[in-house]
């Protein structure tokens, strides 16, 4: 084989394996369109997502999408009623002891209901969270309830905490909605 046959040959295996690389590179970093991503949920599945640790959580797409962690309505009701157990989206058994803290105002003599709803919005269970002091005050209040309940055949719920509302007036009912998982 002569140089320049050499030389040819090698210029056109050069150029063709240039050319392979750069539509390999091109297909690799083709822009698909927006992906199928629409929640927190799969947003956290996703490979390329990186999940920043604020409260709430929030997961980041290399496009610039952000979601953000669903958790219920707790940081606007923080300054009336708050949630030590179960926490926003944490997974719940039979029976579960709720508690947390709550202004007396939030009780009527010393109670408030707590309902625990499936996904469909099924109520499944009712309980009666009890003061654990005084609670005529306008000071936060210790409370408990123990809700039992059947596992429902949705795998999420919420976990509703109403302020004691005796005279039914719409303009003196309160919740603290808590999204959880069965």
């Amino acid at each position: 084989m002569s140089n320049k046959t050499r030389i040819i040959f090698f210029t056109t295996l050069a150029i063709t394996a240039i050319a392979a690389i750069v539509f390999l590179i091109s297909i690799a970093t083709q822009d698909e369109g927006p992906s199928e991503i629409s929640s927190f949920a799969q947003c956290v599945n996703s490979p390329d997502a990186v999940i920043l640790e604020t409260y709430p959580r929030q997961c980041r797409l290399n496009d610039g999408r952000t979601f953000s962690e669903g958790i219920g309505n707790e940081l606007e009701k923080m300054d009336l009623i708050r949630i030590d157990n179960p926490r926003p989206n944490q997974e719940i058994k039979s029976p579960l002891i709720v508690s947390g803290e709550a202004r007396g105002y939030w009780f009527f003599e010393a109670s408030f209901p707590v309902r625990l709803y499936d996904a469909n919005g099924n109520e499944i269970a009712l309980a009666i969270a009890q003061a654990q002091g005084d609670w005529m005050t306008e000071d936060f209040v210790p409370y408990e309830a123990v809700l039992e309940f059947n596992t429902p055949a949705t795998s999420t719920g919420v976990l509703v905490l109403e302020k004691d509302n005796p005279s039914g007036l719409p303009e003196n009912a309160d919740e603290l909605v808590v999204p959880i998982s069965f």
